[in-house]
Protein backbone atom coordinates (compact mmCIF):
# COMPACT_ATOMS: atom_id res chain seq x y z
CA UNK A 1 0.00 0.00 0.00
CA UNK A 2 1.16 3.68 -1.02
CA UNK A 3 0.60 5.92 1.75
CA UNK A 4 1.45 9.57 3.01
CA UNK A 5 2.32 10.44 5.94
CA UNK A 6 2.02 14.74 6.82
CA UNK A 7 4.30 15.57 9.88
CA UNK A 8 7.55 13.93 10.86
CA UNK A 9 7.35 14.62 14.45
CA UNK A 10 6.80 12.09 16.86
CA UNK A 11 3.69 10.30 15.63
CA UNK A 12 4.65 10.88 12.73
CA UNK A 13 7.89 9.29 12.72
CA UNK A 14 6.15 6.22 14.60
CA UNK A 15 2.98 5.81 12.23
CA UNK A 16 5.89 5.84 9.53
CA UNK A 17 7.78 3.20 11.00
CA UNK A 18 5.47 0.80 11.76
CA UNK A 19 4.11 1.25 8.00
CA UNK A 20 7.49 0.58 6.65
CA UNK A 21 8.17 -2.69 8.60
CA UNK A 22 4.93 -3.83 7.34
CA UNK A 23 6.49 -3.53 3.90
CA UNK A 24 4.21 -0.28 3.25
CA UNK A 25 5.43 1.91 0.83
CA UNK A 26 5.88 5.67 2.89
CA UNK A 27 6.63 9.17 1.71
CA UNK A 28 6.82 11.56 4.52
CA UNK A 29 6.38 15.41 4.31
CA UNK A 30 7.47 17.82 7.01
CA UNK A 31 8.80 21.49 6.75
CA UNK A 32 11.67 20.75 9.17
CA UNK A 33 15.21 19.95 7.38
CA UNK A 34 16.15 18.13 10.67
CA UNK A 35 13.32 15.81 11.51
CA UNK A 36 13.44 14.86 7.71
CA UNK A 37 17.06 14.17 7.91
CA UNK A 38 16.18 12.04 10.69
CA UNK A 39 13.85 9.98 9.60
CA UNK A 40 15.55 9.53 6.32
CA UNK A 41 18.64 7.93 8.32
CA UNK A 42 15.73 5.85 10.51
CA UNK A 43 13.84 4.44 8.07
CA UNK A 44 13.26 2.97 4.79
CA UNK A 45 11.00 5.97 3.76
CA UNK A 46 10.80 8.24 1.11
CA UNK A 47 11.35 11.80 2.96
CA UNK A 48 10.41 15.11 2.13
CA UNK A 49 11.37 18.51 2.88
CA UNK A 50 8.05 21.02 2.22
CA UNK A 51 4.41 21.86 3.13
CA UNK A 52 2.09 18.82 3.89
CA UNK A 53 -1.06 20.63 2.18
CA UNK A 54 0.94 21.67 -0.71
CA UNK A 55 -0.27 20.58 -4.00
CA UNK A 56 2.94 20.58 -6.03
CA UNK A 57 4.28 18.43 -3.13
CA UNK A 58 1.74 16.01 -2.61
CA UNK A 59 2.07 15.29 -6.51
CA UNK A 60 5.63 14.74 -6.03
CA UNK A 61 5.18 12.60 -3.26
CA UNK A 62 2.97 10.53 -4.96
CA UNK A 63 -0.26 11.04 -3.93
CA UNK A 64 -1.87 10.48 -7.26
CA UNK A 65 -1.66 6.52 -6.80
CA UNK A 66 -1.49 6.79 -2.96
CA UNK A 67 -4.39 4.58 -1.04
CA UNK A 68 -3.89 6.57 2.34
CA UNK A 69 -2.92 9.91 3.74
CA UNK A 70 -2.07 10.30 7.11
CA UNK A 71 -2.02 14.25 8.45
CA UNK A 72 -0.48 14.65 11.74
CA UNK A 73 1.58 17.76 11.66
CA UNK A 74 1.41 20.03 14.42
CA UNK A 75 -1.31 22.19 12.78
CA UNK A 76 -4.90 21.15 12.41
CA UNK A 77 -5.62 23.69 9.73
CA UNK A 78 -2.29 22.33 8.15
CA UNK A 79 -4.03 18.60 8.55
CA UNK A 80 -6.92 19.62 7.04
CA UNK A 81 -6.41 21.53 3.85
CA UNK A 82 -3.67 18.45 3.29
CA UNK A 83 -7.02 15.94 3.33
CA UNK A 84 -8.84 18.42 1.42
CA UNK A 85 -6.30 19.03 -1.47
CA UNK A 86 -5.72 14.97 -1.45
CA UNK A 87 -9.36 14.57 -1.79
CA UNK A 88 -10.37 17.33 -4.51
CA UNK A 89 -6.99 16.79 -6.15
CA UNK A 90 -5.90 13.23 -6.32
CA UNK A 91 -8.74 11.22 -5.11
CA UNK A 92 -7.04 9.88 -2.53
CA UNK A 93 -9.48 7.28 -1.04
CA UNK A 94 -8.83 7.71 3.07
CA UNK A 95 -7.76 10.41 4.60
CA UNK A 96 -6.68 10.32 8.34
CA UNK A 97 -6.43 13.65 9.88
CA UNK A 98 -5.13 14.54 13.69
CA UNK A 99 -7.60 17.03 15.25
CA UNK A 100 -6.33 18.96 18.74
CA UNK A 101 -8.44 21.89 18.57
CA UNK A 102 -11.77 20.40 20.36
CA UNK A 103 -13.92 23.29 19.10
CA UNK A 104 -13.43 21.81 15.35
CA UNK A 105 -15.73 18.38 16.97
CA UNK A 106 -18.12 20.09 18.48
CA UNK A 107 -21.69 18.39 17.46
CA UNK A 108 -23.18 21.25 16.18
CA UNK A 109 -20.39 21.54 13.78
CA UNK A 110 -20.50 17.79 12.80
CA UNK A 111 -21.21 18.39 9.10
CA UNK A 112 -17.81 20.00 8.78
CA UNK A 113 -15.81 16.72 7.90
CA UNK A 114 -18.39 15.81 5.77
CA UNK A 115 -17.49 13.97 1.94
CA UNK A 116 -19.83 17.17 0.92
CA UNK A 117 -17.54 19.82 2.98
CA UNK A 118 -14.42 18.76 4.48
CA UNK A 119 -13.85 14.85 3.22
CA UNK A 120 -11.90 13.65 6.21
CA UNK A 121 -12.64 10.01 6.53
CA UNK A 122 -11.35 9.67 10.48
CA UNK A 123 -10.59 12.43 12.75
CA UNK A 124 -7.94 11.59 15.74
CA UNK A 125 -7.83 13.31 19.08
CA UNK A 126 -4.80 12.76 20.55
CA UNK A 127 -5.59 13.98 23.92
CA UNK A 128 -9.09 12.38 24.16
CA UNK A 129 -7.56 8.98 23.03
CA UNK A 130 -4.57 9.54 25.81
CA UNK A 131 -7.38 10.38 28.77
CA UNK A 132 -9.28 7.13 27.87
CA UNK A 133 -6.36 5.08 27.60
CA UNK A 134 -5.36 6.13 31.11
CA UNK A 135 -8.89 5.94 32.32
CA UNK A 136 -8.81 2.25 31.51
CA UNK A 137 -5.67 2.03 33.37
CA UNK A 138 -7.26 3.26 36.60
CA UNK A 139 -10.59 0.69 35.83
CA UNK A 140 -8.52 -2.31 36.24
CA UNK A 141 -5.78 -1.51 39.12
CA UNK A 142 -2.95 -3.76 38.69
CA UNK A 143 -2.60 -3.82 35.14
CA UNK A 144 0.04 -1.26 32.63
CA UNK A 145 -2.73 -1.63 30.52
CA UNK A 146 -5.90 -2.95 29.63
CA UNK A 147 -7.72 -2.46 25.89
CA UNK A 148 -11.31 -3.75 25.74
CA UNK A 149 -12.58 -5.63 22.44
CA UNK A 150 -15.88 -7.10 21.18
CA UNK A 151 -18.15 -4.19 22.15
CA UNK A 152 -16.16 -4.09 25.84
CA UNK A 153 -17.08 -8.04 26.47
CA UNK A 154 -13.68 -9.12 26.25
CA UNK A 155 -10.62 -7.06 27.82
CA UNK A 156 -6.31 -7.81 26.92
CA UNK A 157 -4.88 -6.65 30.53
CA UNK A 158 -1.24 -6.10 30.52
CA UNK A 159 0.17 -7.37 33.70
CA UNK A 160 3.47 -7.56 35.15
CA UNK A 161 4.07 -10.48 37.59
CA UNK A 162 5.88 -10.64 41.29
CA UNK A 163 7.32 -13.34 42.93
CA UNK A 164 4.05 -13.81 44.68
CA UNK A 165 2.41 -14.86 41.80
CA UNK A 166 0.49 -18.22 42.41
CA UNK A 167 1.28 -19.25 38.45
CA UNK A 168 4.89 -18.32 38.53
CA UNK A 169 7.02 -21.80 37.74
CA UNK A 170 3.89 -23.32 36.49
CA UNK A 171 3.61 -24.79 32.83
CA UNK A 172 0.67 -23.08 31.00
CA UNK A 173 -0.81 -25.86 30.06
CA UNK A 174 -1.93 -26.96 34.50
CA UNK A 175 -3.38 -23.42 34.29
CA UNK A 176 -6.90 -25.10 33.40
CA UNK A 177 -6.16 -28.04 35.98
CA UNK A 178 -5.37 -25.77 38.40
CA UNK A 179 -8.11 -23.38 38.09
CA UNK A 180 -11.14 -25.17 36.11
CA UNK A 181 -13.40 -22.34 35.64
CA UNK A 182 -10.99 -19.41 34.53
CA UNK A 183 -11.75 -18.24 31.32
CA UNK A 184 -8.23 -17.02 30.45
CA UNK A 185 -5.12 -17.24 27.67
CA UNK A 186 -1.78 -15.95 28.15
CA UNK A 187 -1.30 -14.31 24.68
CA UNK A 188 2.41 -12.99 24.81
CA UNK A 189 5.40 -12.55 27.27
CA UNK A 190 7.81 -9.75 27.84
CA UNK A 191 11.03 -11.00 29.24
CA UNK A 192 13.73 -8.74 29.32
CA UNK A 193 14.00 -6.86 25.88
CA UNK A 194 12.42 -9.98 24.22
CA UNK A 195 8.95 -10.57 23.30
CA UNK A 196 7.24 -14.13 22.69
CA UNK A 197 4.23 -16.38 22.21
CA UNK A 198 4.48 -18.77 24.92
CA UNK A 199 3.81 -22.36 24.63
CA UNK A 200 1.69 -24.55 26.81
CA UNK A 201 4.69 -25.96 28.53
CA UNK A 202 6.33 -22.78 29.02
CA UNK A 203 6.59 -21.33 32.57
CA UNK A 204 5.86 -17.88 33.79
CA UNK A 205 8.72 -16.29 35.81
CA UNK A 206 8.71 -13.20 38.50
CA UNK A 207 9.13 -10.15 36.63
CA UNK A 208 7.71 -11.12 33.12
CA UNK A 209 5.23 -9.09 31.85
CA UNK A 210 2.46 -10.88 30.01
CA UNK A 211 -0.75 -10.09 27.91
CA UNK A 212 -3.75 -11.86 29.40
CA UNK A 213 -7.24 -12.35 27.08
CA UNK A 214 -10.09 -12.82 30.13
CA UNK A 215 -13.86 -12.15 29.57
CA UNK A 216 -14.57 -8.82 31.02
CA UNK A 217 -16.90 -10.36 34.42
CA UNK A 218 -14.48 -12.73 35.29
CA UNK A 219 -11.44 -9.52 34.79
CA UNK A 220 -10.68 -9.56 39.26
CA UNK A 221 -10.66 -13.58 39.12
CA UNK A 222 -8.24 -13.40 36.80
CA UNK A 223 -6.24 -11.12 38.23
CA UNK A 224 -5.96 -12.51 41.62
CA UNK A 225 -4.75 -16.02 39.82
CA UNK A 226 -2.11 -14.01 38.25
CA UNK A 227 -0.98 -11.68 41.62
CA UNK A 228 -3.09 -8.85 41.77
CA UNK A 229 -5.85 -7.42 43.98
CA UNK A 230 -5.09 -4.29 44.58
CA UNK A 231 -8.19 -2.41 45.06
CA UNK A 232 -10.18 0.87 42.51
CA UNK A 233 -8.57 3.93 43.51
CA UNK A 234 -11.30 6.10 45.34
CA UNK A 235 -8.92 9.18 45.96
CA UNK A 236 -7.19 10.69 42.20
CA UNK A 237 -4.60 13.32 42.57
CA UNK A 238 -3.98 14.26 38.78
CA UNK A 239 -0.60 16.25 37.78
CA UNK A 240 -1.48 18.80 35.07
CA UNK A 241 -4.63 20.82 33.98
CA UNK A 242 -4.00 20.29 30.06
CA UNK A 243 -6.40 18.91 27.94
CA UNK A 244 -5.02 15.07 28.95
CA UNK A 245 -5.74 16.14 32.60
CA UNK A 246 -9.00 17.97 31.56
CA UNK A 247 -10.73 14.99 29.44
CA UNK A 248 -9.71 12.42 32.18
CA UNK A 249 -10.81 14.39 35.16
CA UNK A 250 -14.21 15.38 33.15
CA UNK A 251 -14.65 11.06 32.81
CA UNK A 252 -13.83 10.35 36.38
CA UNK A 253 -16.47 12.65 37.60
CA UNK A 254 -18.80 10.60 36.20
CA UNK A 255 -17.69 7.86 38.04
CA UNK A 256 -19.21 7.52 41.00
CA UNK A 257 -16.55 5.32 42.93
CA UNK A 258 -14.26 7.92 42.95
CA UNK A 259 -14.97 9.86 46.07
CA UNK A 260 -12.29 12.84 45.67
CA UNK A 261 -10.95 14.43 42.76
CA UNK A 262 -8.05 17.00 42.58
CA UNK A 263 -6.19 18.49 39.87
CA UNK A 264 -2.76 20.41 40.53
CA UNK A 265 -1.98 22.98 37.73
CA UNK A 266 1.21 25.42 37.70
CA UNK A 267 -0.79 28.18 35.53
CA UNK A 268 -2.82 30.40 37.05
CA UNK A 269 -5.13 31.10 34.49
CA UNK A 270 -5.27 27.70 33.08
CA UNK A 271 -5.94 26.37 36.52
CA UNK A 272 -8.92 29.48 37.02
CA UNK A 273 -10.35 27.92 33.34
CA UNK A 274 -10.64 24.45 34.30
CA UNK A 275 -12.28 25.38 37.95
CA UNK A 276 -14.85 26.66 35.61
CA UNK A 277 -14.98 23.61 33.44
CA UNK A 278 -15.56 21.10 36.15
CA UNK A 279 -17.44 20.40 38.96
CA UNK A 280 -16.70 18.43 42.01
CA UNK A 281 -13.02 18.58 41.15
CA UNK A 282 -10.55 20.46 43.52
CA UNK A 283 -8.39 22.10 41.23
CA UNK A 284 -4.93 23.48 43.20
CA UNK A 285 -2.82 26.24 41.30
CA UNK A 286 0.88 25.41 42.60
CA UNK A 287 4.47 23.29 41.21
CA UNK A 288 3.56 19.88 41.83
CA UNK A 289 7.24 19.37 42.96
CA UNK A 290 6.53 21.60 46.05
CA UNK A 291 6.25 19.54 48.97
CA UNK A 292 3.90 21.82 50.36
CA UNK A 293 1.29 21.66 47.55
CA UNK A 294 1.40 17.75 47.38
CA UNK A 295 0.52 18.03 51.19
CA UNK A 296 -1.99 20.35 50.42
CA UNK A 297 -3.79 17.83 48.04
CA UNK A 298 -3.20 15.63 50.84
CA UNK A 299 -0.93 13.29 48.94
CA UNK A 300 -0.85 10.60 51.49
CA UNK A 301 -4.03 9.63 51.57
CA UNK A 302 -4.37 9.45 48.25
CA UNK A 303 -4.91 5.63 46.37
CA UNK A 304 -2.98 6.92 43.24
CA UNK A 305 -1.35 10.07 41.05
CA UNK A 306 -1.80 10.43 37.46
CA UNK A 307 1.22 12.55 36.42
CA UNK A 308 0.03 14.02 32.75
CA UNK A 309 1.88 17.71 32.66
CA UNK A 310 3.30 18.60 29.40
CA UNK A 311 7.00 17.44 30.83
CA UNK A 312 8.62 14.16 31.56
CA UNK A 313 10.57 15.30 34.04
CA UNK A 314 7.64 17.16 35.96
CA UNK A 315 5.97 13.98 35.27
CA UNK A 316 8.27 11.60 36.79
CA UNK A 317 9.56 13.17 39.94
CA UNK A 318 5.92 14.47 40.87
CA UNK A 319 5.06 10.72 40.67
CA UNK A 320 8.16 9.69 43.00
CA UNK A 321 7.54 12.52 44.97
CA UNK A 322 3.99 11.45 45.70
CA UNK A 323 4.73 7.75 46.27
CA UNK A 324 7.33 8.89 48.34
CA UNK A 325 4.96 10.54 50.74
CA UNK A 326 2.80 7.86 50.74
CA UNK A 327 0.75 7.60 47.68
CA UNK A 328 1.08 3.78 46.68
CA UNK A 329 0.18 3.70 43.41
CA UNK A 330 1.39 6.05 40.12
CA UNK A 331 0.55 6.74 36.57
CA UNK A 332 2.97 8.51 34.32
CA UNK A 333 2.88 10.19 31.23
CA UNK A 334 5.99 9.41 29.47
CA UNK A 335 6.43 11.14 25.96
CA UNK A 336 10.37 10.41 25.44
CA UNK A 337 10.99 6.51 25.12
CA UNK A 338 14.46 7.02 26.73
CA UNK A 339 12.16 6.64 30.27
CA UNK A 340 10.63 3.65 29.33
CA UNK A 341 13.23 1.64 30.27
CA UNK A 342 13.88 2.94 33.34
CA UNK A 343 10.20 2.53 34.64
CA UNK A 344 10.80 -0.53 36.83
CA UNK A 345 13.97 0.63 38.42
CA UNK A 346 12.38 4.17 39.39
CA UNK A 347 9.28 2.47 40.75
CA UNK A 348 6.53 4.04 38.98
CA UNK A 349 3.79 1.96 38.07
CA UNK A 350 2.23 2.80 35.10
CA UNK A 351 4.47 4.69 32.47
CA UNK A 352 1.65 5.79 29.22
CA UNK A 353 3.37 6.45 25.88
CA UNK A 354 0.93 8.62 23.52
CA UNK A 355 2.62 7.18 20.90
CA UNK A 356 1.58 4.34 21.46
CA UNK A 357 -2.47 4.97 21.99
CA UNK A 358 -2.23 7.57 18.62
CA UNK A 359 -0.33 5.13 16.58
CA UNK A 360 -2.87 2.46 17.19
CA UNK A 361 -6.11 4.75 17.04
CA UNK A 362 -5.04 5.32 13.19
CA UNK A 363 -3.02 1.89 12.77
CA UNK A 364 -6.93 0.02 13.21
CA UNK A 365 -8.25 2.19 10.21
CA UNK A 366 -6.13 0.59 7.58
CA UNK A 367 -6.14 -3.20 8.22
CA UNK A 368 -7.60 -5.17 5.64
CA UNK A 369 -9.48 -8.58 5.50
CA UNK A 370 -12.60 -8.39 8.27
CA UNK A 371 -10.39 -6.47 11.10
CA UNK A 372 -12.83 -4.84 13.51
CA UNK A 373 -10.34 -3.51 16.10
CA UNK A 374 -6.44 -3.56 16.52
CA UNK A 375 -3.84 -2.35 19.12
CA UNK A 376 -0.56 -1.92 18.78
CA UNK A 377 1.95 -2.45 21.96
CA UNK A 378 5.76 -2.84 22.78
CA UNK A 379 6.52 -0.36 20.03
CA UNK A 380 4.67 -2.32 17.15
CA UNK A 381 6.48 -5.67 17.99
CA UNK A 382 3.09 -7.38 18.21
CA UNK A 383 -0.64 -5.93 17.59
CA UNK A 384 -3.53 -6.97 18.93
CA UNK A 385 -6.36 -8.06 16.76
CA UNK A 386 -10.45 -8.37 16.60
CA UNK A 387 -11.58 -10.60 13.62
CA UNK A 388 -14.70 -11.26 12.67
CA UNK A 389 -14.57 -14.35 10.45
CA UNK A 390 -16.81 -14.45 7.69
CA UNK A 391 -18.38 -17.45 6.16
CA UNK A 392 -16.26 -17.07 2.84
CA UNK A 393 -12.85 -16.67 4.44
CA UNK A 394 -10.14 -19.26 4.85
CA UNK A 395 -10.76 -19.96 8.76
CA UNK A 396 -14.42 -20.62 8.50
CA UNK A 397 -14.98 -24.30 9.17
CA UNK A 398 -11.30 -25.08 10.12
CA UNK A 399 -9.82 -25.68 13.73
CA UNK A 400 -7.04 -23.20 14.88
CA UNK A 401 -4.43 -25.89 15.04
CA UNK A 402 -5.35 -26.44 10.92
CA UNK A 403 -4.15 -22.96 10.71
CA UNK A 404 -0.85 -23.51 11.03
CA UNK A 405 -0.11 -20.36 12.82
CA UNK A 406 2.93 -21.82 14.22
CA UNK A 407 4.44 -19.28 17.42
CA UNK A 408 3.54 -15.73 16.66
CA UNK A 409 0.23 -16.11 16.96
CA UNK A 410 -2.20 -16.87 19.60
CA UNK A 411 -6.12 -16.90 19.68
CA UNK A 412 -6.95 -14.89 23.17
CA UNK A 413 -10.88 -15.62 23.16
CA UNK A 414 -13.62 -16.15 20.56
CA UNK A 415 -16.83 -14.65 21.02
CA UNK A 416 -19.87 -16.55 19.52
CA UNK A 417 -23.38 -15.03 19.88
CA UNK A 418 -23.71 -14.72 23.88
CA UNK A 419 -20.61 -17.31 24.28
CA UNK A 420 -17.17 -16.44 25.03
CA UNK A 421 -15.15 -19.18 24.54
CA UNK A 422 -11.25 -19.62 25.54
CA UNK A 423 -9.71 -21.24 22.64
CA UNK A 424 -7.66 -24.47 22.14
CA UNK A 425 -5.93 -26.31 18.80
CA UNK A 426 -9.14 -28.14 18.88
CA UNK A 427 -11.88 -25.13 18.59
CA UNK A 428 -12.91 -25.23 15.37
CA UNK A 429 -13.66 -21.57 14.16
CA UNK A 430 -17.35 -20.34 12.73
CA UNK A 431 -19.59 -17.83 10.59
CA UNK A 432 -20.03 -13.93 12.81
CA UNK A 433 -17.30 -15.38 15.10
CA UNK A 434 -15.30 -12.41 16.73
CA UNK A 435 -11.77 -13.33 17.42
CA UNK A 436 -9.33 -11.67 19.73
CA UNK A 437 -5.92 -12.70 18.62
CA UNK A 438 -2.32 -11.30 19.58
CA UNK A 439 0.23 -11.45 16.46
CA UNK A 440 3.70 -10.38 16.50
CA UNK A 441 4.46 -8.20 13.88
CA UNK A 442 6.04 -10.48 11.39
CA UNK A 443 2.21 -12.43 11.30
CA UNK A 444 -0.34 -9.70 10.92
CA UNK A 445 -0.40 -9.67 7.22
CA UNK A 446 -1.32 -13.30 7.79
CA UNK A 447 -4.04 -12.73 9.95
CA UNK A 448 -5.58 -9.86 7.46
CA UNK A 449 -4.92 -12.71 4.77
CA UNK A 450 -7.32 -15.28 6.62
CA UNK A 451 -10.00 -13.02 7.96
CA UNK A 452 -10.64 -11.55 4.20
CA UNK A 453 -13.65 -13.12 2.14
CA UNK A 454 -12.23 -15.14 -0.59
CA UNK A 455 -14.10 -12.78 -3.74
CA UNK A 456 -13.74 -9.49 -1.41
CA UNK A 457 -10.24 -8.22 0.07
CA UNK A 458 -11.41 -4.43 1.97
Amino acid sequence: MKVIVCGAGQVGFNIAKHLADQQNDVTVIDRSPDLIRKISESLDVQALVGHASDPSMLDRAGAGDAELLIAVTWSDEVNMVACQVASSLFSVPTKVARIRNQTYLKPTWGDLFSRDNMPIDVIISPELEVAEALRRRLEVPGAFNMVPFVDGRVRMIGLVLDENCPVVDTPLRQLTELFPNLQTTVTAVVRGERIFVPRSDDQLQAGDAVYIAVETGTTERAMAVFGHEEKTAQRIVIVGGGNIGLFLAKQLEDNPSVSNLKIIEYDKKRAELIAEKLGRTVVINGDALDREILQEANIAQTDTIVSVANDDEVNILSSLLAKQQGCPRAITLMNNPIYGSLVGSLGIDVALDPRETTVSSIVRHIRRGRIRDLYSIFEGKAEIIEAEVLEGSEVAGKSIGELRLHGDVKFGMIVRGDEAITPSADTVLMGEDRVVILALSEAVKKIEQLFSARADIF
